[in-house]
């Protein structure tokens, strides 16, 4: 007689199911297997429709404990649409990446990326940072004409920028202790100027005197060694650049007027949007010629062109600092500005000693 476990139980038929005492399959006629493994054709089967057996075969008994464990889902099966994982977006290839900016960006930087290359990361400030620039070599030059304390008024302005911006180009910021300690040191030195009639001495007492003031503050911070150490070089830079532009207070006034002029002609032709060498040539020339113009209104004649000339070389090394290492607006609008006057102003002191 065949098992049929499914159906119910009905009381005119003699109960066939599995008796767990053996005592019914005697009773029955049936004897006992000499096979152990044959009753289990008779193992009962769930028939509702569960997530199991819509995807998995029925269990029989003498599957082991290994393959009950392992699964592996029908032919056709298809997983659900939520469980399927969405590929990742793909990266923006290289060409795309624009230059770093103010805002901050965690990607890697066209920086990084230049120095990853061995390529100069270089991007100079432009026609609109040179145009502030010649604003302010030309207001210098008009209050050195005017008077001792006309020029001090575009001189603070112009080491407040300088302290800023070094700080910014280092990628420092904020750094306010350390643009304080500048900028104090830059009217420190204006002051000792002032006190002791113009002596250029005044400059080299007071760049000493900050250097350990640079060297006591670092000391205190409780940044890392290295940190400290990057803190305490853009410090003592900072510093020496603010005080080292006060060479314009100790220079002849003639001297400021001819250099100033010499370093706006000049930055404003190194913007043109000519090849680099090219550009060089350019604005050593147009220094030469705006050294020619200011010393025909000052009376030093030819003169003028030799320190134009030598201003405008030192200005081209400061507008090339601050083109270095990707910089951001701010950095074109600070260090941009300042540093081609800032670095002349010590040829402007010492052929200006010599010319006039």
């Amino acid at each position: 007689m065949t098992n049929q476990p499914n159906q119910p139980h009905q009381p005119n038929q003699p109960y066939d199911g599995y008796d767990p005492y053996g005592q019914q399959w005697h009773q029955q006629g049936h004897q006992g297997y000499d096979d152990p493994y044959a009753g289990q054709q008779y193992t009962q089967q769930w028939q509702g429709q569960t997530w199991e057996t819509q995807t998995q075969s029925p269990v029989s008994a003498h599957v082991t404990a290994a393959e009950e464990t392992a699964y592996l889902p029908p032919q056709g099966y298809e997983a659900p649409a939520e469980a399927v994982p969405v590929p990742a977006p793909a990266s923006p290839p290289a060409a795309e990446y624009g230059p770093a900016t103010v805002a901050g960006n965690a990607r890697v930087t066209d920086a990084q990326r230049a120095r990853a290359e061995g390529r100069s990361p270089i991007i100079e400030p432009g026609m609109q940072p040179a145009a502030l620039t010649a604003l302010l070599g030309l207001l210098l030059a008009g209050a050195a004409a005017v008077g001792t304390y006309a020029l001090l008024v575009p001189l603070v302005v112009l080491q407040a920028v300088t302290a800023a911006g070094w700080f910014r180009l280092n990628g420092m910021w904020p750094a306010r202790q350390g643009i304080a300690l500048g900028f104090a040191g830059a009217l420190a030195a204006d002051a000792a100027l002032l006190a002791s009639d113009r002596s250029p001495s005044a400059i080299l007492g007071t760049l000493g005197v900050w250097v350990l003031l640079a060297l006591v503050l670092q000391l205190r911070s409780h940044a890392d060694p290295d940190e400290r150490m990057y803190g305490l070089m853009a410090t003592v830079a900072a510093s020496a650049l603010a005080i080292v532009a006060g060479g314009y207070l100790a220079a002849e006034a003639d001297a400021v007027t001819v250099g100033a002029i010499a370093v706006a002609v000049a930055v404003l032709a190194r913007a043109l949007p000519l090849p680099t060498p090219v550009s060089v040539v350019v604005a050593l020339l147009a220094g030469a010629g705006g050294g020619v113009a200011g010393g025909s209104l000052t009376g030093l004649g030819t003169s003028g062109a030799v320190l134009g000339v030598g201003a405008a070389a030192c200005a081209l090394i400061g507008h090339r600092v601050a083109s270095y290492d990707y910089p951001s607006r701010f950095v074109h609008f600070t260090a941009g500005v300042a540093l081609p006057l800032s670095a002349a102003a010590p040829a402007v002191y010492v052929l200006g000693r010599a010319l006039v």
